[in-house]
């Protein structure tokens, strides 16, 4: 039976769960008992199980072992049932965590709320810490999204017990993996240590969330569920097992011009849908090839809304900081979003028309330059060059692109109109196979009936010509 004291070790950094209630309650201690703690907490009159969370506390290692040599047990808890793990984790001293864990202290110890070393190490960033506890099988309690109460728990929240991966496969998309939920496939995509001990990156994982379970279009990835009690952390989508556009792309080369429009479409519908959605726009800000996925049916579908800004009363948005290379592919990025200025809805546009000249040529915008030459080229007010035959870009679709395109966000046309000329130019196409196709049919279908009035004919002359003979 571990020793338990009476004593509440007040010292240093509380328990991560539960810093206002430690508050609250030294607040109202304070003034009654002061006199009391001086005396519980001085000279010899102090519990050695306490001694040794306040040496824990001081990153004392010489007092710690001193201690665990007279015989202390290295698993005393206070009354709030915290051990001298949990306090040396709150501090992030590696060198007592190890000290401890070498006399046999639990690794996993929770506290009257629940809080483990490990959580406790989290909350305060100690990632030396952190690794030390996981290499001995410390096992993460806690999502940053965790709620107190069961009731707060979200609609979309998945039971990771749910998710089957024993057949891992990896997506090519980003950080994607296959998975089988409730007996269908699933795309799940894992949040590891890079979102937990980051609180910005935490808002953002929050901020994707609220967006994707309100989004509803057949041109957009359907959102599933999330886990986030829990770690790691993770968002579940639809899995669409024909890939994205990028790898398709790469293999088939340049499309028809009627299979490019036709895809062309599915993109503005899937964007118009975000852009005109209510009271806040979506600006998705990440729109390229890679982030476009194929369904069963043929149609295209938007990904990966994690970058994604939201238009509220301003007309008009800026980065915190300057894109970086890591963060999104240069190739598709409008030049505005380049030279870290404010920018609009208009920034989808001009991927799209990359994005569309890219189907109809079949290789990416300036493919010949390396990805960080191209926003110099963009900034000096180059496009990629047409050189698909010129029938490819008929009905105005090449006018299309360079509208899409142009150096000055106002005159990009807004996809609620880029729709409408699409469908024209879809349906001209359209048209004119349909116009050299019948001819041609209609012609071998008179050509197969003269054929068989030939042959009929013919049978019955030899047959005439037979009887005369005879």
């Amino acid at each position: 039976m571990e020793a338990k004291s009476a004593v509440r070790f007040t010292l240093g950094k509380q328990s991560s769960l539960a810093p206002e209630r430690w508050n609250d309650l030294l607040e109202r201690e304070d003034d009654d008992e002061e006199e009391e703690e001086e005396e519980d907490w001085s000279g010899e009159e102090i519990d050695p199980g306490v001694r040794l969370m306040y040496a824990a506390n001081e990153g004392d290692l010489e007092g710690v072992k001193e201690l665990l040599e007279s015989g202390v047990n290295v698993n005393f808890r206070d009354i709030d049932d915290r051990t001298a793990l949990h306090v040396a984790a709150c501090q992030g001293f590696s060198d007592v965590v190890k000290l401890l864990i070498d006399n046999k202290a639990e690794v996993d110890p929770k506290d009257r709320w629940g809080s483990t070393p490990l959580s406790d190490a989290i909350h305060y960033k100690n990632h030396d810490v952190i690794k030390l506890l996981e290499k001995h099988d410390a096992k993460p309690l806690m999502a940053p999204m965790h709620v107190k109460n069961f009731r707060e728990i979200p609609e979309y929240e998945i039971d990771p017990k749910e998710l089957d991966f024993t057949s891992i496969v990896e997506i090519k998309k980003g950080a994607f993996q296959v998975a089988s939920w409730r007996g269908t496939k699933v795309a799940v995509k894992k949040f590891g240590e890079e979102v937990i001990f980051d609180e910005d990156k935490v808002r953002t994982f929050r901020d994707e969330l609220a967006l994707l379970q309100k989004l509803r279009h057949p041109n957009l990835v359907q959102f599933l569920g999330a886990v986030t009690q829990s770690s790691p952390m993770m968002i579940v989508t639809e899995y669409l097992p024909k890939g994205d556009l990028c790898s398709f792309l790469e293999k088939k080369g340049a499309l028809k011009p009627t299979t490019a429009l036709r895809y062309a479409l599915d993109i503005a519908r899937g964007m118009n849908y975000l852009h005109e959605s209510k009271p806040e726009a979506i600006i998705h800000r990440h729109l390229e090839p890679s982030n476009i996925l194929r369904d069963d049916s043929g149609h295209l579908k938007v990904a990966d809304f994690g970058v994604t800004k939201l238009l509220k009363v301003a007309k008009s948005v800026k980065e915190d900081r300057p894109l970086s290379y890591h963060d999104v592919s240069w190739r598709y990025v409008a030049p505005e979003v380049l030279r870290n200025e404010e920018y609009d809805t208009k920034v989808d546009v001009f991927s799209f028309a990359l994005i569309l000249q890219e189907m109809i040529e079949g290789c990416p915008p300036f493919n010949t330059k390396q990805a960080n030459e191209v926003p110099k080229l963009y900034a000096t007010k180059q496009r990629p060059p047409f050189r698909a035959p010129t029938k490819f870009y008929a009905h105005g679709s090449k006018d299309l692109i360079q509208e899409c395109w142009s150096e000055k966000p106002a005159n990009r046309p807004a996809f609620k109109e880029i729709i409408p000329r699409l469908e024209s130019i879809y349906n001209k196409f359209g048209h004119r196979s349909r116009w050299k196709v019948r001819p041609l049919k209609c012609f071998q279908r008179v050509e197969a009936m003269w054929k068989k009035e030939n042959s009929t004919q013919s049978s019955i002359d030899q047959s005439s010509r037979s009887t005369s003979s005879i």
